[in-house]
């Protein structure tokens, strides 16, 4: 049995949850985030939380359960707090700087990388060398620092590339003279 999936969701003030069809709807504020539910599990809305429940004893019914749980519980929490995922360019030269609807990323190419940001997500440069994305819908958030991430990934041996705000990048020795 899924224990993820057997705990309640509290919903907080604000927020409004609705199951429509096959289909969990999440609103407040900030904006609105839907799931289309698999045909093993239920969902109930009642007293001001959320319970998922099985509609049959299998082990893709209790996957599917813990997945489903996890999942309502970022939609309420991207559309109360949203989600933030910090990035910090490390190199001489490495910058990033936001145009419009897109982030411009020098890392050390011959020449500068364009990044579309996606609808519904927010990036906000804190210097030239940090940026912050943000936006409420979590896998969108991460997916998006992922890619930005990917353009130039810290090397081991001096840590120059483009990593998470809160990653450690383990440094190798390199090779010793003779």
């Amino acid at each position: 049995m899924s224990r993820i999936g057997n705990r309640k969701l509290i919903i907080p003030d604000g927020v409004n949850v609705e199951v429509k069809d096959n289909t969990v709807i999440v609103k407040s504020s900030k904006g609105e985030l839907s799931l289309v539910l698999s045909d093993l599990i239920l969902v109930e809305v009642k007293d001001n939380s959320v319970v998922t429940l099985q509609k049959c004893e299998s082990r893709e019914a209790n996957i599917m359960q813990g997945t489903i749980n996890s999942l309502i519980n970022n939609m309420i929490i991207g559309v109360s707090k949203g989600f933030s995922k910090g990035l910090e360019a490390v190199g001489v030269g490495y910058k990033f700087n936001v145009q419009g609807n897109k982030i411009v990323v020098n890392a050390g190419y011959s020449h500068p990388v364009d990044v579309i940001i996606p609808e519904g997500i927010k990036a906000e440069l804190v210097n030239n060398t940090e940026i912050t994305i943000s936006g409420i819908d979590k896998q969108k958030v991460t997916e998006f620092a992922a890619n930005i991430r990917k353009i130039r990934e810290p090397e081991p041996y001096k840590g120059k590339g483009i990593r998470y705000k809160d990653e450690y990048v383990r440094h190798k020795e390199g090779k010793k003279a003779a």
